[in-house]
């Protein structure tokens, strides 16, 4: 919160980024954590991002509404937009909430779970740059384009799928860079549209979208990516496609589209009975039996982000040397205490 106060971010404002970052690196997502906060800072010493912008309703009807996100913090314009969402269905069943002008809003699992712990089933996606190359192609065109679905699921713990449509976000290759470690073949393609495994290559080249090349079906991630876009970026009427600013471009305002939807399922029943019957059948699919060469049980969506967090809580959060370095840069240029590695 502190670095987002010294630029002059409202508490409230600053405290919804602060949460959703932490929560992305204490449910061991560094890509999406406060690794970024170098990169919001420049956006807004660029004068590209509003750091004391708040999020309006510009248009809809009923159920549906358009948020307009000011330019500023994607992770408080998406926090009211779900919020919205939420309270809206708990009268109408259902709810929607688009949004146009947004940035980068962190992990969309947060705001899909945001709506299982009030009871419903959310989805949260967003467009993003393209840097994926549709089936076929050797450019990025399209999106990574995330989709996050979260329910609650009775006796356990919420039912939480948060994915991009590429094989992988564009923020593990920058950490495998990072890290100077290789990426897994087929994550991505290089500059000349040829499958590559090192990380910086894959950067200035392409990510595959998910299924990876046409023979393994990556024509089906390309698919689902194009309906994020549709559903995001050309219904909001926000920027879509290559036509989004490079990640984090200092030289223009992303404009990427969103989308918030909430189902109460008590609507048409007993919502406490359907997370039950939710959480039977997950109980079903860890209790299958294993595969000969399986290295565990059957996982479900959402569980290996619940035993990071909980890890979390004892054992802190791994941070790479250049992560930490741009936390403390920022600590040193606001006057901020550095972090304390353990």
């Amino acid at each position: 919160m502190a670095v987002c106060r010294a630029l002059e971010t409202p508490d409230d404002i600053a405290a919804d980024v602060a949460t959703i970052l932490v929560a992305a690196d204490r449910r061991g997502i560094p890509s999406h954590g406060t690794a970024r906060l170098p990169s919001y800072v420049a956006l807004i010493d660029a004068g590209v991002m509003d750091a004391r912008a708040r999020p309006a309703i510009d248009a809809g009807r009923g159920a549906f509404v358009r948020f307009d996100a000011g330019n500023g913090w994607g992770h408080h314009a998406g926090r009211i937009a779900i919020d919205w969402a939420i309270e809206s269905a708990r009268t109408t069943g259902i709810a929607l909430a688009s949004a146009h002008n947004a940035n980068h809003y962190g992990i969309a699992g947060w705001y899909s779970l945001r709506a299982a712990g009030a009871g419903m089933i959310g989805l949260s996606m967003t467009n993003t740059t393209g840097v994926v190359a549709p089936t076929r192609s050797s450019v990025g065109l399209i999106g990574t384009n995330p989709i996050a679905i979260a329910a609650p699921a009775g006796h356990r713990a919420p039912f939480s799928l948060d994915m991009a449509t590429s094989t992988v976000p564009r923020g593990k290759i920058e950490v495998a860079e990072r890290r100077g470690t290789p990426i897994p073949l087929g994550w991505a393609i290089d500059a000349d549209g040829r499958p590559t495994t090192d990380p910086s290559a894959a950067l200035v080249g392409a990510l595959m979208p998910l299924g990876g090349r046409e023979e393994t079906a990556g024509y089906k991630g390309y698919g689902l990516a194009l309906a994020v876009d549709v559903l995001t970026g050309v219904l909001a009427g926000a920027t879509f496609g290559k036509r989004i600013a490079g990640l984090f471009d200092t030289n223009a305002p992303s404009d990427l589209g969103q989308l918030f939807l909430v189902i109460d399922p008590g609507a048409i029943g007993d919502a406490a009975a359907f997370g039950e019957r939710l959480g039977d059948y997950l109980d079903g699919l860890t209790a299958a039996p294993m595969a000969p060469d399986a290295p565990g049980r059957v996982l479900v969506p959402g569980e290996p982000e619940v035993a990071a967090e909980a890890a979390s809580r004892t054992a802190g959060v791994a941070v790479d040397p250049e992560h930490l370095a741009g936390l403390a840069a920022l600590a040193d240029r606001f006057g901020i205490d550095r972090l304390r590695p353990r």
